[in-house]
């Protein structure tokens, strides 16, 4: 089945053909890095995160960009408030917003370009823009003339009477026409300024998108990406300015991601209603949140609360426990049925429903299948070694996308498949079990040794020793379940 994508400018899902074959550009809006990053941004980062991933699963050559907005007013307010240089404020936020997105388990960008090191690109845009009659400077600014352009709107469908009345003019702009916008702003006393043939200045918000995706990508980029809050006006006027340009279509194909709300609004740091990752991470695990939003369509709105993320976090363990069984399985089955009908069936269909525009939560409800179906050939005595090594198989590789499944391990210790040191090792009194640490846990090596030691208490009927075993590795989160092939152990 051929890839197909919802374009936001044809408000329809297209087959997708990118400008040379084999090769993808995907440009994706990051953030303005003038506080802590917060779920929104999250969704965001992890939604396009998914989408990189899978285009490179289907084989293709994948430049993948993302920008930082280091240097607006927002940056500069914040900056002053703390007393600081904005750019100082920038750089700090970067790293925390690169050290919360790797928690998340979100691949890095191949290039991450800041408007601070693209203003030579914006300049020499902005002088062309100038010199081809679409832009004007006006007391040290410079402002596009939406007049001049054609097909505003084209992306949003807002009407020219719609967009007239959303705009308007800030005190101190000398625009022509309302609708008009900054490309180069003359710089206010003590603000951070570059040099520029108008004079002191920086570059309006709009300008540095466009000026990034010709740098690193060309004239069209295959994709460029973002949330709905920037359909209008910042895509419409990167459109606007990079066209008339570069004369040259713009975007192939426009992917915006639904926001994450709360209570129904957007989640924002202007609106004061975000919960920053690092506070949620102190909650929930990573992989809880990845689940959390991966479990949607990128499209839709999701709307935030605590419950929803204890819901998914039990969810998402009902899936890792499941893993982790048909993980044991490898060892311990001695079916017939080797799965591979199962497994070819779970790879068609997650394709395929990946294919139709990156549709996570039905591809997640594939995995959900795939296991269900190897457990009951599993309990039915019917899955073999090497159906249950297929299913592990085929799940690593829908994990590769995902990445939810693999930081549980579940683990079967019995005297069959340990080596004699460590059998020994059981039998070894001395052992102090109330100095057990949680670096001690960290080698499964010894998580196996105590796990021995309590089958041999239970062995010698010491059944008080084996109940203190349990609870004192169950204190570091290792839960222990007794089955018929041995003892299994899990990290909760």
């Amino acid at each position: 089945m051929a890839l197909i994508i919802h374009n936001t400018l044809t408000r329809n899902k297209q087959p997708f053909e990118p400008l040379i074959k084999g090769k993808v550009g995907i440009y994706v809006c990051g953030v303005t890095v003038y506080d802590h990053s917060h779920l929104g941004h999250a969704k965001s980062a992890i939604n396009f995160d998914l989408i990189v991933r899978y285009l490179r699963y289907k084989g293709y050559d994948v430049t993948h960009i993302t920008n930082f907005t280091d240097v607006d007013d927002k940056i500069i307010a914040r900056a002053n408030e703390m007393g600081i240089e904005p750019l100082e404020l920038s750089r700090t936020m970067i790293e925390k917003y690169h050290k919360d997105m790797s928690s998340l388990k979100v691949k890095r960008a191949d290039v991450y370009p800041k408007a601070s090191e693209t203003i030579p690109d914006m300049i020499s845009m902005v002088s062309g823009l100038i010199e081809r009659g679409y832009a004007y400077e006006s007391n040290g600014s410079v402002y596009f003339s939406v007049s001049k352009a054609k097909e505003y709107g084209k992306l949003s469908g807002q009407s020219l009477d719609q967009m007239v009345a959303g705009a308007r003019i800030e005190p101190g702009e000398d625009k022509r026409d309302p609708m008009d916008f900054a490309l180069w702003k003359a710089a206010k006393p003590g603000e951070v300024f570059w040099e520029s043939p108008w004079g002191k200045g920086r570059p309006g918000w709009h300008i540095e998108c466009s000026a990034m995706c010709l740098k690193h990508i060309g004239k069209t980029v295959d994709i460029h990406g973002g949330g709905t809050d920037l359909v209008f006006p910042h895509h419409e006027n990167e459109i606007l300015q990079s066209e008339a340009y570069n004369d040259a279509p713009y975007v192939r194909y426009w992917m915006h991601n639904g926001m994450l709300t709360i209570d129904s609004e957007k989640m924002s740091k202007s609106l004061k209603n975000f919960f920053s990752i690092e506070d949620i991470l102190k909650k929930y695990a990573p992989e809880v949140l990845r689940f959390f939003i991966l479990n949607a369509s990128y499209r839709a709105p999701l709307d935030y609360d605590e419950g929803s993320l204890d819901e998914t976090k039990k969810a998402l363990e009902k899936l890792q426990n499941s893993y982790g069984s048909m993980k044991n399985a490898i060892s311990l089955a001695s079916g017939t049925d080797d799965a591979k009908a199962l497994t070819e069936k779970a790879m068609t269909d997650f394709e395929a429903r990946m294919d139709d525009d990156f549709s996570s939560r039905e591809a997640i409800a594939v995995m959900y299948d795939l296991t269900r179906e190897a457990n009951r050939l599993h309990s039915d005595g019917r899955l073999s070694k090497q159906g249950a090594e297929n299913v592990v198989a085929v799940l690593d590789k829908f994990n590769d996308l995902f990445d939810v499944l693999t930081d549980r391990k579940t683990n079967v210790v019995k005297e069959d498949n340990v080596s004699a040191s460590e059998q020994v090792s059981a039998e070894v009194s001395g052992e102090n079990l109330d100095d057990v640490s949680a670096d001690e846990l960290a080698d499964e090596g010894r998580i196996r040794f105590w796990v021995l030691r309590r089958e041999t208490a239970r062995k010698t009927k010491d059944f008080a020793y084996a109940d203190r075993i349990r609870n004192k590795l169950a204190e570091f989160g290792i839960d222990i379940q007794d089955s018929k092939e041995g003892a299994v152990w899990k990290r909760k």
